[in-house]
């Protein structure tokens, strides 16, 4: 559970020569943690948090734009679509990347992208919205500044995820990566139910991407000041080498281990046998959240009769989101580490309380039914979610955390490419379809989870 300081290591003997002492720290310790510290980890935390957020914000008051703009159902669903494809293809590029160049610098990259799409979308709503370009050019822009979150945004959470992996012992790893986990997907979460409460009087319903920016904008500060710097010593490693100041080794590791991860192996393949039954299960349950968060402002607007007045709608799916969020908390920090959850157990439980919730949510007739369904649902995605990702990087060993860390950023992202727009089409054939689509996956996942995910042995 610690690593054993080399005192004779160049970055020490450099740091007695300069101080002539030891300095309090990590280095002063014959015998280190292998935690990160609290205050990383709320930085590692807050940028999995802001990335969620920002492929989900606009759940919330985007029904209410179409509304002014009057743009069909769907093109607002599509709005989304090309950012989430961009998504899916370059998760894994950045997940090798960050192998190579530095967990840090692939999360400042994907802040940076996440900023700059936000603070460009917000501008071309408002635009829009004020009626200086018109509704079809205003939702291109957007998709089209859409794609820099996209393409550069999904740097950033397999570069958090490799990073907590390459930091903790397999004992320790579900509940750091529970943790970081549970940040995205609370993000999916809070953004929809926060974004209504940033609609301010000159921005308008702008407002919450101009916010969103500046939160950005905050993190990458926090994260270019509290988290050191962290360039690997080999390329392609699942890996990351000591702070440049440090002089440790890896005593969790034997020099039979060292020696065969020298030893060329075969990259982590999509058809895996030990990660593909959670990547599936991840990619059954991430459908039917997308659907339902795609879904649910239309479904408020027309069950509450609120298509002639958005801006009331907006507001009122902020509560509902809200309720949600508040769900996804409980579940992930309450639930999991007080039950002590394997992560077998959180997803089948999770896909049995998503199924429950998505049909309460499309039989309910008023705001109550609605808030109680859609937050049993998010208590069953806010088990799931957390589940799936540890039970994925504990089916592999350390050497491809970096490679399985990109396939579930790839599955998280995936769930948005079509499955919006899908359970939007169905919603508007008839809502009990598009809810019993998004009950038959979670129902599926239960059935064929209860054989098919098997409690992996803790990796080495």
């Amino acid at each position: 559970m610690g690593l054993t300081l080399d005192s004779g290591a160049p970055g020490c003997r450099e740091r007695q020569v300069r101080d002539g002492r030891w300095q309090k720290g990590e280095a002063n310790l014959s015998t280190i943690s292998r935690s990160i510290p609290a205050d990383r980890m709320a930085v590692l935390f807050a940028i999995m948090l802001v990335a969620a957020a920002g492929n989900t914000a606009m759940q919330s008051i985007l029904p209410a734009i179409g509304a002014k703009l009057h743009i069909p159902d769907v093109w607002v669903s599509l709005a989304f679509s090309w950012s989430a494809l961009l998504w899916v293809l370059t998760a894994p590029h950045w997940a090798r990347q960050s192998d190579k160049r530095g967990r840090k610098a692939l999360m400042a990259l994907g802040i940076v992208g996440f900023l700059a799409s936000m603070a460009l979308c917000g501008l071309t709503l408002w635009a829009g919205l004020s009626g200086w370009v018109a509704a079809g050019p205003t939702f291109i822009l957007f998709a089209l500044f859409r794609s820099l979150y996209g393409s550069l945004g999904s740097a950033a959470p397999p570069a958090v995820q490799a990073y907590v992996a390459a930091r903790t012992d397999p004992d320790e790893r579900t509940q750091a990566l529970s943790l970081v986990s549970s940040s995205f997907g609370l993000g999916t979460v809070i953004g929809p139910a926060v974004a209504p409460f940033f609609i301010l009087p000159i921005l308008g319903l702008s407002g919450p991407l101009i916010v969103f920016a500046l939160i950005g904008l905050f993190v990458l500060v926090m994260l270019r000041w509290r988290l050191p710097n962290d360039t690997p010593r080999f390329a392609a490693r699942g890996s990351i080498a000591p702070y440049p100041t440090s002089g440790t080794t890896d005593p969790a590791r034997s020099d039979d281990e060292e020696e065969a991860d020298d030893a060329p192996h075969a990259p982590l393949r999509w058809s895996d046998q030990r990660a593909r039954p959670w990547l599936l299960a991840g990619l059954l349950g991430g459908q039917a959240q997308a659907m339902m968060l795609g879904v649910i402002g239309f479904l408020i607007l027309d069950r509450l009769h609120l298509r002639s007045n958005p801006d009331e709608g907006a507001a009122i799916t902020g509560i509902v989101l809200m309720a949600g969020a508040f769900a996804t908390l409980l579940a992930q920090w309450g639930l999991i580490p007080l039950l002590k959850l394997t992560p077998r157990t959180t997803v089948l439980v999770g896909a049995a309380l998503g199924a429950i919730g998505t049909v309460m949510t499309g039989l309910s007739q008023d705001l109550h039914a609605i808030v109680i369904g859609f937050a049993t649902a998010s208590l069953g995605f806010g088990l799931f979610r957390p589940g799936f990702t540890a039970g994925a990087s504990l089916s592999v060993p350390r050497r491809d955390q970096g490679a399985v860390a990109g396939m579930t950023a790839s599955i998280n992202g995936s769930a948005y490419i079509v499955s919006p727009a899908i359970g939007v089409l169905l919603y508007n054939w008839h809502a009990m379809v598009a809810y019993g689509l998004m009950a038959g996956f979670c129902v599926w996942l239960v059935l064929w989870g209860w054989s098919a995910l098997r409690q992996s042995p803790l990796a080495s």
